[in-house]
């Protein structure tokens, strides 16, 4: 048996069309047979489904039964489109059509149009983002640059789930998806934005699949023209179609059925773009009569790796969750996964590199180790351990740390500040490096608390709070810093980090890493807040967070270590718990079941785990149920459980802050939160003990503002004393 993920770079080509099925298994053959009517390919990760369709197609051109022109594969990357192209080379049935849906649909429409249309096709858009800019500016609606980023992507995901502008914001209410800016802000800018597209005579790559669809709706001539040409069509990753890339296959095919179909429900991880695994869902009930096979034999991991993989998904709900497939592994067995515990992220960070420089030791060679991460943001502390260690790393689906727009900015703000040094009034009321260094990046977009949703926004700010917390950790390691010596430190670890990026550890966050896979995979950072993120609130959300890291665990032949930090930095208290998804798999975590009886690897606490005791968790005193966000934990009670606060005492805090950030010049979170203000005025501090046990209120502030807190509690002149405990 070939195992279906290796093979040599050049293989032979096969001499008949018989020796093309050489080597596939009895599921991937059948595949292959099965040349007519519609066909939908179930395949778990690691089961070699782009062998089972390349050599399905290979061995119909071989056997004459499929003309080489008649078939269109359609996949979602250039990378794969390109590997299906090689592959099928090699099996000799070059002269197959294998491209993306806009590479497909691209070249129809610069061929039909002017026949359908007359005249030249309109220039085709690069990047959207400069029209999208000058659509917000006609409206008068100020973006930044991350918005701007945000609002273009809203834009390419209304148009692909074919949501015209008058429409948007009814449907993000619905499907309750986090816009980034006001739903009718973004429709007004969305409607603009196609105004001017006519305006100007250009089209984007949206358009290419709509203005496609157009046509062979409105032109049967030419839908007949197509369809005499391209008589098969293969599709893989069909979990990932977008209602409008759907539309399209419906119209090549027409009343035809000779049609292929490839997916796995439990990888679909990219519905903010638009895409859903429903067509695959219901694929059997649009045709009753297809062939199903189901590829369940993993040639990519170990048991122990596939019995995890298989344990996650088994708590699993919903609809792809019924859809499962349970992956059987065909190789030999390895090493059981590895969970550790760690005190705080610069140790998970450094024990992480550890690792992985004891791997490269062994032989297991740096391109064939991956650390993936939920967020980009989570990077910068693995880049600087790596490079500590002296092993070589190459960042994945995002610029380099200190190479980021928003990295480099807070560089330049941070340099300036420094040489003006008390010149600077903005460092006037900072009393230590990092409230400097707070008060500086707050210029660029830094807040106490993270902005809501996912996008640019969110990894802006997640950048900035990343300098933040180094600052922090700067701080307390050398007594007496200065922002100059944080400056210089900066510098030098920007200089330090420039680490050859061939043959390196790869880092990517999960999403980037779909479609590959490595020797050995280090899982970082599973807490909850991460893994689920913190901004999914509905049961399709956190289904999705669980597929997500499901696909991070399959990414792995051999090594597999899941790790997780109780606290965020040296010192620091900790809060936080192993993500639910590793709820009855990893040892010692509870009973789910069967799940439990059979779960597998070792528990280990990372080197400096022991240093403090782990706090037990924080329960809401209104329900009891374990809190896991900061602000919920502020409250002490779940965002949406009653408040007993006194409403009155609130505003009038409110009041009190006002004055004092005007009298400081600083923005009022920069006195207290509202999530601290909302805890003061629900528990009402008679003493400056009392007070001082609210999340929020640390020495310094208690020092400065407690006296006028106290007394606004006790219903007095603000500047009233500070009672005794």
């Amino acid at each position: 048996m070939t195992a279906a993920t290796h093979s040599t770079l050049f293989p032979q080509v096969p001499e008949t069309a018989d020796a093309v099925l050489d080597g596939l298994d009895p599921e991937q053959r059948e595949v292959a047979l099965a040349l007519t009517g519609p066909v939908c390919v179930l395949a778990g990760a690691g089961t070699g489904k782009t062998r089972a369709i390349t050599h399905r197609i290979a061995y119909g051109v071989r056997s004459g039964r499929l003309q080489p022109a008649s078939v269109l594969a359609v996949t979602f990357t250039n990378r794969a489109a390109g590997e299906m192209r090689g592959r099928l080379r090699q099996l000799g049935a070059g002269g197959v059509q294998a491209r993306t849906f806009h590479s497909a649909a691209l070249r129809q429409l610069q061929f039909f149009w002017p026949k359908a249309v007359g005249g030249d096709l309109p220039r085709l858009l690069e990047r959207k983002i400069q029209l999208v800019a000058d659509a917000a500016a006609r409206c008068r609606i100020r973006l930044d640059r991350n918005e701007l980023r945000d609002v273009t992507g809203e834009i390419e995901w209304a148009k692909v789930t074919q949501t015209v502008p008058a429409d948007y914001p009814a449907v993000v209410a619905k499907s309750h998806r986090d816009a980034p800016r006001d739903p009718a802000e973004i429709s007004q800018i969305y409607a603009m934005y196609e105004q001017l597209k006519r305006d100007r005579s250009v089209i984007d790559f949206e358009d290419v699949l709509l203005l496609t669809v157009g046509i062979l709706q409105d032109r049967h001539d030419i839908a007949d023209q197509i369809r005499s040409q391209y008589q098969h069509f293969v599709v893989d990753e069909y979990q990932d179609v977008s209602p409008l890339q759907q539309r399209l296959l419906d119209l090549w095919l027409g009343d035809r059925d000779n049609l292929c179909v490839v997916g796995d429900a439990s990888q679909t991880i990219y519905s903010f773009t638009g895409a859903t695994p429903d067509h695959l869902l219901n694929f059997r009930t649009r045709h009753p009569g297809a062939t199903v096979v189901k590829l369940v034999r993993d040639y990519r991991s170990t048991p122990q790796v596939v019995h995890l993989a298989n344990g996650l998904l088994s708590q699993a709900r919903g609809r792809a969750a019924e859809h499962r497939l349970e992956l059987v592994s065909q190789r030999d067995p390895g090493p059981d996964p590895v969970y550790t515990e760690y005190a705080d992220e610069p140790t998970e960070a450094e024990g992480t590199a550890r690792r992985i420089r004891d791997l490269i030791a062994a032989g297991v060679p740096a391109g064939e180790i991956a650390v993936l991460y939920r967020i980009n943001a989570q990077s910068e502390v693995y880049e600087q351990a790596l490079a500590d260690a002296g092993v070589p790393y190459q960042l994945r689906g995002a610029e380099r740390f200190f190479e980021r727009q928003e990295v480099r900015e807070a560089g330049v703000a941070l340099r300036g500040a420094a040489r003006a040094g008390g010149n600077d009034s903005l460092l006037d009321d900072a009393e230590d490096l990092p409230a400097q260094v707070r008060a500086v990046l707050s210029t660029k977009g830094w807040t106490p608390q993270p902005p809501a949703g996912s996008g640019a926004v969110r990894d802006r700010w997640e950048s900035l709070a990343a300098l933040v917390r180094l600052a922090e950790d700067f701080a307390r390691a050398r007594s007496g810093a200065t922002l100059s010596d944080l400056v210089a430190e900066l510098d030098e670890r920007a200089a330090a980090q420039h680490a050859p990026t061939v043959q390196g550890v790869t880092l990517a966050s999960l999403h980037s890493a779909k479609g590959l896979e490595w020797d050995a995979v280090f899982l970082v950072g599973l807490t909850e807040g991460m893994m689920p993120i913190t901004y999914a609130k509905t049961d399709e959300q956190i289904e999705e967070e669980r597929r997500l890291l499901y696909v991070g665990v399959t990414r792995a032949r051999l090594h597999l270590t899941l790790s997780w930090a109780l606290s965020r930095s040296p010192g620091g208290r900790a809060s936080r718990r192993p993500s639910r998804f590793l709820k009855g798999l990893r040892p010692g975590s509870g009973s789910l079941g069967t799940v439990a009886s059979g779960a597998s690897g070792s528990f280990e606490r990372g080197a400096a785990a022991g240093r403090r005791k782990p706090r037990g968790p924080v329960l809401c005193r209104v329900c009891g149920t374990t809190l896991t966000e900061a602000g919920a934990m502020k409250l002490m009670r779940c965002e949406d459980c009653p408040s007993d606060m006194d409403e009155a005492l609130y505003e009038r805090l409110r009041d009190w802050r006002a004055d004092q950030a005007r009298e400081l010049g600083q923005p009022a979170y920069c006195v207290f939160t509202d999530k601290t203000l909302m805890a003061i005025a629900e528990r009402v501090p008679g003493s400056g003990g009392e007070l001082s046990s609210i999340s929020g209120v640390g020495a310094r502030k208690l020092d400065r503002f407690g006296a006028d807190v106290l007394a606004i509690c006790a219903g007095e002149d603000r500047g009233a004393g500070l009672d005794e405990d």
